[in-house]
This record gives structure tokens, C-alpha cells and sequence, in this order.
């Protein structure tokens, strides 16, 4: 259903008071007289605290500066005269005693009569004695077709012109921003070339990197690093080659759906962040970075508000990964937090995205402490796959060394005994090999010399692995994993090794 057939039966039906959260208030005002305009009998007056009512001459001006007067004229109109009253930026005052009892006490009147309140925002705040009279409509951002009308409509007054295959590019590209933030970009190829062309595309990646900024909630991360950059995980890197060309057009056809997502789940520092990085560049898709902590406001409503935001960002900008980095630390025992149910509300609208998304997101959740996560974030139809990525066996070491020696001495890595650096390094995590190799630099640069081997296994001997200062918790999680509770990342590890030795063991008791 539309905005507007859903907006006409709101107000067909005779809801009260409805709100609309958006930023986009022209267009929103442009749907809504559009909706007017459908009824035929609708009249739409609309107000705002710096100019009061505007569009009817009887009543231009009032209530200016007056938002209580601003309810009043809802009596003041024939009962009989059907009405939509257009309130701009009025969630600034329900706070307000009077505000609030006097919407209390024109239910009735609404309810018989053919009269609506719409409040237009650019935030959803609500008080918890309005709860029950306000309807919360989503204005959702333009799709494909509004886009593509736009766009044809500026490049043809412009005089611009692009082959068919840029303008599907253009439009595809314009996914996830607002009509006069594709006006202004335009406005901007345009100013700089005199017409609009298609190295100008770029422009609207920066427009979305601005757009995310401001919403404080994703932060569009740039994605450079391979897959060849992350040594070992070869189970976790043939499922992702497998799927490279899963968002295609040559997939759909084929009938495959996109892919959901992906829960990394394991030991700190053995390269999940930097597995979500390394799908988006191999996908060649951009990467959005949600920060859960950020989804959480102080205002009633505001949290639950910041993730219907964050969803509908997201499916804009569809294709796209959408990274959210130890998930585990937001959702973690939220049953007994005592902040009224927000924790809860806000993880029931997430995981009942993650099982009826339907857009191209790709989720990629990283937990370093996945049993603390409550069991519906773990069944199937959330992700795709869950894969445990444990500390890397001597061959992945060796790998891990290999990388980042490679990119710190390439014309010299022969000099350096990866076999050994890797023998020697048991129970390191790859990000405690990345900080070995930091100190043995520190070590060679003191000495005005470049480090070797020595000063590599000099610096492991000062590393204590979190393996050792937290065993109890990663052997409790290495447990887990053993128990077939998700995919092995890596082909040949130390788990995998535990685990075929486990069977044995208990074959043996069996004999």
C-alpha cells in the first residue's frame, strides 16, 4: 500500500490525530493536498508557528505564535465542512499541559465529524498520554519511479542528455536521497559543466556520505581492504566467493533471493570487522557502520524512532552491507535492564527486519561473546550462516605473517622465516601477530636498522595473548563452537583439531 491509499483510508477512517515523520516537508505537503485533491471534498489548512494558517484568506494569520489558538480553529470550521489540518513542526508542544488536554478533549468532535489533525515532523516525539489518540504514518523516501521522474524532468529543462544505460545508473545511484537532495546534486554537475554528465554520478556518493553524517546513526566506512588481505578463514572465504554475484540482475533471473546476512561470532582480533570490510570491496558494494549504541535516545520514543530511521536509510541505499561491529555488547541480557522496554522494543523491530527484509542489505554482525545473545538473534531466516572464527592453526599464522609482512617489507620478505615466526606464536590472535610486528619496527627503528627475525620473537616473548589472561572465556566459547553450534571458519584450526580429537576420544569410551 502507498503513502497515499494509506493516508486516504487513515483519513477515511477517521483516525484522530496523525503523524507523519519526515524531512522532506514539501514533498510531504505535496502528497498530502494530492491525497486532499483524490476525496474531492477535502479542504487542507495548514499551519506553523511563524505564520499561522496560510492558503485560506479568512484565516490567514491565524493562530501565529499561538499553537493552542491553532486548535481552536478545528471548532471554528462548519461540522459539516470535511477538513485536514495540517499542523508543521507542532511535536514541539505536546508537551504542554494545555496542548495535550485540549487534543484530549477534541477527540470526540474528530471522531464525528470529517476532521484530521496531521502533525508534520521533521522528529517523532510523542508523549506517553498522546500515545494512544496518535497515529505514526512512515513517509517513506521516493522510489524508483518518483526518481526517474525527477531526474528526466531536470536533465530535460537543463538541456543534459545521457545514454540510457547512465540515466539507469543516475537513477540506481540516487537510491536513498531525498527529491531535493537529487536536485541539488544535479544543480551542482550541472553548475560545474554547464550540463550534467556521467563522471558526475560520483557526486551523489558524496551526498550520501553527508546525508549519513547527519543522521548520526550510520557512518559510511570506506572499504579497501581484500580478501587476500585476511590470512586463513578459507571455509569463511569460499562461502563469500560463492556468492560474489548474488545482488545481480543475472541471479535474480536465475531465481536466487539476495543474501541476508552473516554472523561472525569468536575470539577477539582474529579479523571479523576486517572480513565485513573486505565483502564490501570484493562485492564492490558500499559499507554502512551502525553504531547500536546509537540507536538509543533519552526521549520516549526516540530510540524505537532512530531504528525505523536506520532501517529505511539502509533499504534506500540498497545494495549495501550494513556492518554492525559486537552486536553482543547492545543486546546482551537486555530482559533486565530497567529502562522501560526500550532495549527490548528496539531489538523486536531489528530482528523482525532481519527475517522479513526483503531488500538487497547485507548483514554482517560481528559478537566476540555470542552466548550472551538471546536465541531468536540466532535462528535461521535472521542470517544466512553463522560462522565462529577461532584463533588461526600455524598454517593460518604463517598466512597472517605472510600479509602483513608483505605490506610492511615487500622487497624483503624473504629474509624473514615465516615458518618459524608462525611456530613460535601459538595461541596469538592475528591482530596480537599485527602488534608483534609493530614492536620488532619499534625495536629495529631505536637501533637505526631494519627489524629481523629476532626482534619479531623478541616482541612475542613480551606479548601475552589474550588466549592466556582470558582462557577461561575462550575455551568456554571454543566449547560452543565445538558443539556444533556454528560453521568453522577456517579449514584446517586448532578448534577443528580439538573437535576431531573430542570424537575420537569419545569413540574410544564407547568401545
Amino acid at each position: 500500500m502507498s503513502f497515499r491509499e494509506e493516508l486516504s483510508l487513515l483519513v477515511r477512517s477517521r483516525y484522530p490525530v496523525i503523524y507523519i515523520s519526515t524531512r522532506e516537508e514539501e514533498r510531504a505537503d505535496s502528497a498530502i493536498a494530492k491525497c486532499a485533491q483524490e476525496m474531492s471534498d477535502r479542504t487542507v489548512y495548514t499551519w506553523d508557528y511563524v505564520d499561522g494558517y496560510q492558503g485560506n484568506p479568512n484565516d490567514n494569520g491565524f493562530g501565529k505564535r499561538n499553537p493552542l489558538q491553532a486548535l481552536e480553529l478545528i471548532e471554528k470550521v462548519p461540522a459539516s465542512a470535511a477538513a485536514l489540518f495540517v499542523l508543521r513542526d507542532y511535536h514541539r508542544f505536546l508537551e504542554d499541559i494545555a496542548i495535550s488536554r485540549k487534543l484530549r478533549n477534541l477527540i470526540r468532535l474528530l471522531k464525528s465529524q470529517p476532521k484530521n489533525i496531521i502533525i508534520l515532523s521533521a522528529q517523532l516525539t510523542i508523549p506517553d498520554e498522546l500515545s494512544n489518540i496518535i497515529t505514526v504514518l512512515d513517509f517513506p523516501l521516493p522510489n524508483v519511479s518518483e526518481i526517474r521522474t525527477e531526474v528526466e524532468q531536470l536533465l530535460g529543462a537543463t538541456g543534459s542528455s545521457l545514454a540510457p544505460t547512465d540515466t539507469d545508473e543516475l537513477i540506481r545511484s540516487c537510491q536513498g536521497l531525498s527529491l531535493e537532495q537529487i536536485r541539488r546534486v544535479l544543480a551542482r554537475g550541472i553548475a560545474a559543466h554547464g550540463s550534467f554528465e556521467p563522471d558526475d554520478i560520483d557526486l551523489i556518493l558524496e551526498e550520501k556520505q553527508q546525508t549519513i553524517r547527519q543522521t548520526q546513526i550510520l557512518e559510511f566506512y570506506p572499504a579497501s581492504e581484500k580478501i587476500s588481505d585476511i590470512g586463513g578463514l578459507d571455509n569463511l572465504k569460499d562461502w563469500l566467493l560463492k556468492r560474489g554475484s548474488a545482488f545481480s540482475q543475472r541471479a535474480r533471473q536465475y531465481g536466487l533471493p539476495h543474501p541476508r546476512g552473516l554472523m561472525l561470532a569468536g575470539i577477539q582480533g582474529t579479523g571479523k570487522s576486517l572480513t565485513a570490510k573486505a565483502i564490501a570491496h570484493h562485492w564492490h558494494l558500499p559499507l554502512l557502520r551502525l553504531d547500536v549504541g546509537r540507536l538509543f535516545g533519552g526521549l520516549v520514543g526516540e530510540s524505537e524512532s532512530r531504528t525505523r530511521q536506520m532501517i529505511q536509510l539502509a533499504e534506500a541505499l540498497a545494495p549495501c552491507i550494513l556492518w554492525i561491529d559486537e552486536i553482543d555488547k547492545a543486546f546482551a541480557g537486555f530482559e533486565g535492564r530497567s529502562d522501560s522496554g526500550t532495549t527490548s522494543r528496539v531489538f523486536g523491530t531489528f530482528i523482525t527486519w532481519l527475517a522479513e527484509k526483503s531488500s538487497p542489505v547485507f548483514v554482517v554482525a560481528t559478537a566476540n561473546n555470542i552466548q550472551a545473545l538471546p536465541p531468536e538473534m540466532l535462528r535461521r531466516g535472521r542470517f544466512d550462516e553463522i560462522f565462529f572464527v577461532g584463533l588461526p592453526s600455524q598454517e593460518e599464522r604463517e598466512a597472517i605473517f605472510n600479509v602483513h609482512l608483505a605490506r610492511l617489507r615487500p622487497h624483503n620478505l624473504a629474509s624473514y622465516d615465516l615458518k618459524r615466526l608462525a611456530y613460535e606464536t601459538p595461541d596469538f590472535s592475528g591482530a596480537e601477530i599485527e602488534q608483534a610486528l609493530i614492536e620488532a619496527m619499534h625495536i629495529g627503528f631505536s637501533q637505526n636498522r631494519d627489524f629481523t627475525n629476532d626482534d619479531v620473537l623478541e616482541a612475542v616473548s613480551q606479548i601475552i595473548p589474550l588466549a592466556r589472561t582470558a582462557q577461561q572465556q575462550i575455551e568456554a566459547l571454543q566449547d560452543w563452537a565445538a558443539a556444533g553450534k556454528a560453521r568453522l571458519a577456517s579449514r584446517q584450526s586448532t578448534l577443528a583439531e580439538r573437535i576431531e580429537q573430542q570424537r575420537k576420544n569419545d569413540s574410544t569410551a564407547a568401545e
